[in-house]
């Protein structure tokens, strides 16, 4: 059975809104003897007349004045798919958002961000969910609508990702460590007991490699899966957490803070999405909520920092 050629519903909708060929051809831009062939077609499809002659006019069929409402309906359908996406309404949008993270981003961010969706959109609910692995296939699948996160070689290359901030490695300990009351040397640092964050449990990192070039090594008393676990063992016990700098700044309040005593790598938290949501207009608003979010805290710690200095 052949495909109906669609492109008859609009000029069907036009005949039956202006009950005359030669109104509907004007309207569609066509001559009148192209608006009578396709009027013939429509008959031909649909077995009735749809229009009738009555005196100098055309009146509609039972048939027509059956399907008009219908076919308007449809056409106004269609158009509205095949419009470019529209922001949407945030005060009427009703939608769950699940985002992954590691620990500390929700803790540090996650109340500016929830602040500003509730203020835009209060229908909007944000799912956070925690970040067990490097596993891309949460994203692929749909389970997950946003990742925060550095980009590393095992990142699927078909995720879209922006950066969001700088990061750096800092030590924290508790107020009136020991470590604070002289100059912090890498020997120091490194005869001292450490916490380590892993989510695969491994003993070894970036600090590591840095200590490896003076020929030191860390004593790893202790391995945990997430930064806000290490800092609260550090807040209340003499080990030393090693944790990215921004990322955990609500979470390092009232403990003391250092800049390592040597160079390790700066690193780049970004936010990853799936391909298939790049244009979806209510993501696009998501993507630039946490964009605004993140930009938001970070200037109000360094201000908050600046304060505390003078």
């Amino acid at each position: 059975m052949p495909l109906p050629d669609l492109n008859l519903l609009v000029t069907l909708d036009v005949l039956l809104t202006e009950g005359s060929v030669a109104k509907a051809a004007r309207r569609l831009r066509l001559s009148p003897s192209a608006m009578s062939r396709a009027l013939a077609r429509l008959r031909e499809t649909l077995g009735d007349p749809l229009l009738v002659r009555a005196g100098r006019g055309l009146v509609p069929t039972p048939r027509a004045l059956e399907i008009r409402e219908r076919v308007s309906q449809l056409v106004q359908d269609a158009e509205a798919v095949l419009r470019p996406t529209a922001n949407p309404d945030l005060r009427q949008l009703v939608r769950t958002f699940t985002l992954r993270s590691s620990e500390g981003f929700v803790e540090n961010f996650g109340p500016t961000l929830i602040a500003r969706v509730g203020a835009d959109a209060p229908g909007v609910r944000l799912r956070f969910v925690q970040k067990p692995d490097k596993n891309s296939a949460p994203l692929r699948e749909g389970a997950v609508d946003l990742e925060t996160g550095v980009v590393e070689k095992t990142t699927a290359p078909e995720l879209r990702v922006q950066a969001l901030f700088r990061d750096r490695y800092v030590g924290v300990v508790r107020t009136g460590h020991p470590l604070t009351r002289d100059e912090i040397t890498p020997a120091r640092y490194a005869a001292a007991r450490h916490i380590t964050v892993s989510r695969e449990s491994l003993d070894k990192g970036p600090i590591d490699e840095a200590l490896h070039a003076f020929g030191l090594e860390r004593i790893i008393t202790t391995i945990v899966s997430g930064f806000a676990m290490a800092l609260a063992l550090a807040r209340a016990s003499d080990l030393i957490a090693t944790v990215p700098e921004r990322h955990t700044g609500s979470l390092r309040t009232g403990m003391s803070s250092f800049s390592l005593p040597f160079a390790t790598p700066a690193f780049t938290v970004s936010m990853l999405w799936h391909p298939r949501l790049d244009a979806d207009a209510a993501h696009r608003w998501l993507r630039a909520s946490v964009r605004e979010a993140c930009a938001q805290q970070l200037a109000d710690a360094s201000t908050q920092g600046n304060a505390a200095e003078t």
